[in-house]
């Protein structure tokens, strides 16, 4: 298994996203870990359409896009790191897509509803997440309730999230660029994940 995965969340290129993912893989990277990194901008990752076809064939059979190339990367990485911009008090539309395409490696019980477990459990798998906001408080931008759905989503997947970086008050260009700490930060929680894996 590969060890560090980055998933960029943000429409735009160059922003303060783009910077701490790139911080948190160098860190993996100076830890001695390979990494590579998927922007889902570049990539067409269509809304998951709730066939449940995945049910049945153990994996996505729905959209036919760009995920079919995505879900080997993540299944053979046991340390991704997750970065999202907050739009709209939560992910981007871009990661949101990505979030509820990985449906396909949830095991549920029948019948339903009942208890649900995770395909990929049992590889002791780790994860980082990076949320970054505009806003100065938790509360006005809706940072805490977007990191509950990152880490929700990959806690259910049973990554163990090892770290989590809320980055406040972050809306002009380059602005993490000003934060030595942050950027500091990023890249040793980045060697952390891979010493962790």
């Amino acid at each position: 298994m590969s060890a560090g995965l980055g998933i960029g969340g943000s429409p735009r290129r160059n922003g303060n996203w783009d910077t701490l993912l790139d911080n948190v893989l160098q860190g993996a990277r100076d830890a001695g870990t390979a990494t590579e990194t998927i922007q889902l901008r570049e990539h067409s990752v269509q809304s998951c359409i709730g066939c449940e076809r995945c049910r049945r064939d153990l994996r996505c059979t729905g959209p036919q896009d760009d995920m079919q190339v995505i879900y080997p990367k993540l299944e053979q990485c046991k340390g991704p790191v997750a970065v999202s911009p907050l739009h709209g008090y939560t992910v981007s539309a871009l990661m949101k897509a990505f979030l509820d395409r990985l449906y396909c490696h949830y095991d549920f019980a029948e019948p339903r509803p009942g208890p649900v477990a995770s395909g990929l459990a049992g590889q002791e798998r780790k994860a980082v997440i990076v949320v970054v906001g505009e806003q100065d408080t938790y509360e006005l931008g809706g940072m805490e309730s977007t990191l509950v759905i990152l880490r929700r989503n990959l806690d259910t997947l049973c990554f163990e999230i090892v770290f989590e970086l809320p980055v406040l008050g972050a809306f002009e260009r380059g602005h993490v660029l000003k934060q030595p700490e942050v950027l500091a930060a990023a890249e040793e929680w980045g060697a952390t994940l891979a010493h962790a894996v």
